[in-house]
């Protein structure tokens, strides 16, 4: 934004309630409201900082052409950030003053309104420095009762059907998976709450799973290092129920509690379920917890755009526009995509061994059952529970390929 000024610089201007926080020789700014956030010159952020403190359009070229040491092009820079909506365009006294705008959209699925409901002062001990290094030990003693006590890892032949009406238990195998997904997003939404940011849920895919996410949008609000909290907020809260399911499990395999066998039977679906979330959340190669805590370490902007950009080059695909795009990206995103493109081509490895593992035998085991029942014909009952059972199974893998066309189409 440096350069010879054009057009005149009279009275100051109306921001929207911007952020912005400085990041090295950079300045990201947004509006939270939106979730709308841009990286910018640290000079755009000193002119804008000036702005939202009242200052006119002189004060604020006179305090960036001292912080930059050449005269700014104002005018122009007021003109980008009406492009980006960062000016309050509503004249004050009008009736639309003071209204929500609504969110930029981050998924196919998405809530219109950010939500908070706790206080910031009530989720602020659960994701303190005392309350990580217990989600730590945690984590420890879940990875030492599967070393010491292999029999309680789970096998999804033995462990995914809680009963053995195959049906049946497909049926309730989908609470399990959905309460487990909420929990794990609510950790993302409370940790998030600790440090006063709101956020709001919606539905993705990742290849060809349906899940469910946390916008966190508003974590560019605040300095880097606050970050990580809501990042692994998610984990944290997989990592504490887990290691409560294997407690128990522990407890009931060296005899000191003796419950039901049904008890034992719904512990084991419920690590099956979590286990495989937990690990699904460790594939840094999709756009995942850990993809975005190391996003988040790198001080990356779109590795994932870049890394796209990067293979299409390496594989002669780059059209011209694409070019352009990756000699304008962050160095940052260079850096890192240049190793991150193959560690995700690699990653489809994992996706299917984990596939192969948790989601397969459940899969053919259903499919299986259900053609047992569906040659009996649309006159008998079974056929159509088959029908159904066999539908919520596999309807969100179903969902997701659709969302998948519908991305392809809009593209």
């Amino acid at each position: 934004m440096t350069g010879p000024m054009t057009g005149p610089m009279t009275g100051g201007v109306r921001l929207r309630p911007l952020t912005v926080v400085e990041e090295g020789d950079e300045a990201l700014v947004g509006d939270p409201a939106t979730g709308t956030f841009v990286a910018m010159p640290a000079v755009g952020g000193v002119v804008i900082s000036a702005l939202l403190r009242g200052a006119s359009q002189e004060e604020a070229a006179a305090e960036a052409e001292a912080f930059a040491g050449e005269p700014v092009d104002l005018p122009s820079f007021v003109a980008t950030l009406a492009e980006l909506g960062f000016l309050d365009d509503v004249p004050p006294g009008d009736g639309r003053a003071g209204a929500e705008r609504q969110a930029v959209r981050t998924a196919p699925i998405q809530m219109r309104r950010w939500i908070a409901g706790v206080s910031r002062r009530a989720a602020r001990p659960f994701f303190g420095r005392v309350a990580w290094a217990c989600y730590l030990a945690l984590a420890l003693f879940c990875l030492a009762v599967f070393v010491t006590s292999p029999s309680l890892f789970p096998s999804p032949e033995r462990d995914a059907f809680l009963l053995d009406d195959v049906g049946l238990s497909v049926l309730l195998l989908m609470p399990f998976v959905l309460v487990s997904t909420a929990l794990h997003e609510g950790g993302h939404w409370l940790a998030a709450r600790a440090i006063g940011l709101r956020s709001r849920f919606g539905v993705d895919r990742r290849m060809m799973l349906l899940v469910l996410e946390t916008d966190l949008s508003q974590l560019w609000t605040v300095p880097r290092r606050l970050r990580y909290g809501p990042l692994l907020g998610g984990i944290a809260v997989d990592v504490v129920v887990l290691s409560l399911l294997l407690a128990a499990r522990l407890l009931i395999k060296q005899g000191v509690w003796s419950p039901a066998p049904a008890v034992d039977a719904t512990l084991a679906v419920w690590v099956f379920v979590k286990l495989a979330g937990l690990l699904w959340q460790c594939m840094v190669f999709l756009r995942t917890d850990l993809y975005a805590v190391l996003v988040n370490a790198l001080g990356c902007r779109d590795l994932w755009r870049v890394k796209t950009l990067l293979l299409r080059r390496a594989f002669g695909r780059l059209t011209p526009a694409q070019a352009a795009e990756l000699v304008a990206a962050a160095p940052t995103d260079l850096r890192a995509g240049r190793w991150f493109r193959w560690v995700w081509l690699a990653g489809f490895a994992g996706v299917l061994a984990w596939f192969v593992f948790f989601v397969l035998p459940v899969v053919v085991a259903t499919l299986a059952w259900t053609a047992d029942r569906l040659v009996l014909g649309p006159f008998e009952p079974r056929f159509w529970y088959a029908l159904l059972c066999a539908a919520l199974l596999l309807g969100p893998y179903v969902l997701a390929l659709l969302l998948a066309v519908r991305e392809r189409v809009r593209r």
